[in-house]
């Protein structure tokens, strides 16, 4: 999907708007957040979810498998 929009001048920062087909590409809605990433050939990647956070999931996970017995100890 390619999309033109124009950036506008909202109160003292800058804003783009997004097509409704935009919004449904990235699975977001009105109040949602949104990341930027850098990207190759100095473009940004708008993502609908913290690019970080399956890497973060995992790093989790090895934890609690790690600290499983402590874990169900504190519990308690």
């Amino acid at each position: 999907m390619i999309s033109k929009t124009k950036i506008r001048k909202i109160g003292n920062s800058y804003g783009i708007i997004l097509s409704k087909e935009a919004l449904q590409a990235l699975r977001v809605q009105e109040g949602d957040a949104v990341y930027l990433s850098e990207a190759p050939e100095s473009s940004l990647r708008i993502t609908g979810s913290d690019p970080d956070f399956e890497e973060k999931m995992e790093m989790a996970k090895k934890f609690m498998d790690r600290y499983q017995n402590a874990l169900r100890e504190l519990a308690k």
